[in-house]
């Protein structure tokens, strides 16, 4: 889980002192007196004027929910309930609760955070729940989530971490489940992370069962990126380098659209130049928005590792179609097959532009087609035109049409389970067998609409085999006129390093531990002349 808990040293400030948050094991209310207040025959002193109240004194109890964490809790409980997306619903909650830029980190962290370490923090509050979780009300359990993040991985007192979740609680869940949060979080503040690992884990065998636990990724995916790392060339050793790095909070990424957008009001506002490809700029976040070419759409949020794709793709050298040569026309076509929400296509757009090509731009869902139009918005209209239809038609309706064809296929996401914290925990084995038909199907028709002579780039952000290698060695054993490029040395040219180390069997894979970008697959396919 990440340390960083971006403005915890400050967040839940109480006006009282003294309370310690680490006692409690036995779940107790916390009034015990520091002296007896009863004589010698049992009866109850007089405690006079100056009383003094305890800390849990009714008076003295936090009674309202603390916006940064009421935020958190909206974006779990959303998560949990309506299958939200915590990227869509937290930006929105944090506006309409008008956090500061300090709130807004600590409530973005304490989201994130909590829904990537749900596994690790349920193995804890198993130990200090008198019944199975799956039998607690599901606000408790989120509520009883972001506690545990607080007391575990963030930066926060633990005095402060367990009188604002118990009011949170207080405030949107009810008196009786607060006194219920209070005594289970009490617990966990009993020992830190690492004692906690060691207690569930001192007398665990099974290896992936540990990694599961540790690096809080559920066990089937935890044997997936085994099997990954192997299949793309790498070490099976760095697995729990893998893991951690889907744990640490990603850094935006930025993107000026080539000969349109710049760079120069995001550096200057603290963003830092990115060191593996042109054009890019690292942020440490806020508000973008801010920022004009960002509004524009000049300037845009994508992974470097959506980036280097997309640039490879278009830096294939290509022979002109001989058709295209004999009429003396100019300019390629190229086709994004996949493009919803249009990240790629804005890019490959602004690129088609400067090469003199035009796009086309494929999604099948008409909001989806919306927000490509948007993202395409900042490219001159003539360079490109969105197709709202199935992907799988293309290459029959347009056969032999198109240069270039990139084939970003709908996978698992396994690749960013950094930028997705709950999507870990949502996903199945089942999902990759349900997705491998439609990959296939797609890039078929990708191959179908490409011409001879032209290269077909086929993208997952997931570097699992089932949905890499597995469905381009099955398209290249139908066919006699496809042959494979050398993707790592595509990638290698497009970046700033020359020197990325992600080939394999000539295709590429990317890694968070070893590129620090999402793990995107590259395969580029060359339809023979």
């Amino acid at each position: 889980m990440s340390e960083s808990g971006t403005g915890g040293s400050s967040r839940g400030r109480t006006p009282r002192q003294g309370r310690t948050g680490g006692g409690g094991q036995s779940g107790g209310s916390g009034n015990s007196r520091s002296g007896s207040q009863r004589d010698a025959q049992g009866r109850e002193r007089n405690r006079g004027p100056k009383r003094n109240f305890t800390e849990n004194a009714p008076s003295q109890r936090t009674r309202r929910a603390d916006p940064a964490r009421l935020v958190a809790f909206e974006v779990l409980r959303a998560v949990a309930a309506e299958d939200a997306y915590a990227n869509l619903v937290l930006p929105a909650r944090i506006r309409h609760h008008g956090l500061d830029k300090r709130d807004a980190g600590f409530a973005t962290e304490l989201s994130y955070g909590a829904l990537r370490g749900q596994g690790t923090y349920d193995a804890v509050l198993a130990r200090c729940v008198d019944r199975p979780l799956d039998q607690l009300d599901p606000a408790i359990l989120d509520a009883l989530r972001i506690g545990a993040h607080q007391l575990l991985a963030m930066r926060v007192p633990a005095h402060a971490a367990l009188d604002q979740t118990v009011g949170l609680a207080r405030a949107v869940i009810g008196a009786g489940p607060s006194a219920l949060i209070n005594a289970v979080l009490r617990k966990v503040s009993a020992h830190t992370l690492d004692e906690w690992l060691e207690l569930l884990l001192s007398d665990e065998q099974d290896e992936t069962r540990v990694a599961s636990i540790r690096y809080a990724h559920p066990e089937w995916i935890v044997r997936a990126l085994r099997q990954s790392l192997v299949a793309h060339g790498r070490p099976v050793t760095e697995i729990n380098e893998l893991l951690e790095a889907d744990n640490a909070a990603p850094v935006v990424n930025l993107v000026a659209l080539p000969g349109l957008g710049s760079l120069d009001e995001a550096l200057e506002g603290g963003a830092t130049a990115g060191e593996l490809v042109e054009g890019s700029a690292l942020s440490s976040g806020g508000d973008l928005g801010r920022l004009a070419s960002v509004r524009e759409g000049s300037t845009r949020v994508q992974d470097v590792g959506s980036q280097l794709v997309a640039r490879a793709m278009a830096a294939v050298d290509l022979a002109p179609a001989p058709e295209a040569q004999s009429a003396g026309e100019g300019g390629e076509k190229w086709l994004d097959l996949c493009a919803g929400p249009g990240g790629k296509a804005a890019l490959l757009g602004a690129l088609a532009r400067q090469q003199g090509a035009t796009l086309l731009a494929n999604e099948p869902a008409p909001h989806r087609a919306k927000l490509v139009r948007q993202a395409l918005a900042a490219v001159p209209h003539e360079v490109w035109h969105v197709r709202t239809g199935d992907g799988r038609d293309v290459g029959t309706e347009m056969a032999g049409t198109f240069d270039r064809v990139l084939v970003d296929v709908p996978c698992s996401g396994l690749g960013a389970l950094r930028r997705r914290p709950e999507s870990r925990w949502r996903r199945t084995p089942k999902d990759l067998a349900d997705l491998g038909p439609l990959q296939r199907e797609l890039l078929k028709s990708a191959l179908d609409a490409v011409r001879p002579g032209g290269v077909v780039a086929y993208v997952t952000c997931s570097p699992h085999p089932a949905e890499t290698t597995a469905v381009v060695t099955d398209a290249l054993r139908k066919r006699d006129d496809l042959e494979l490029l050398d993707a790592g040395a595509a990638l290698d040219k497009v970046s700033l390093s020359g020197h990325l180390e992600a080939g394999h069997d000539l295709t590429a894979q990317l890694w968070p531990h070893v590129h620090r970008t999402d793990a995107m697959f590259l395969a580029l396919i060359h339809k023979k002349p």
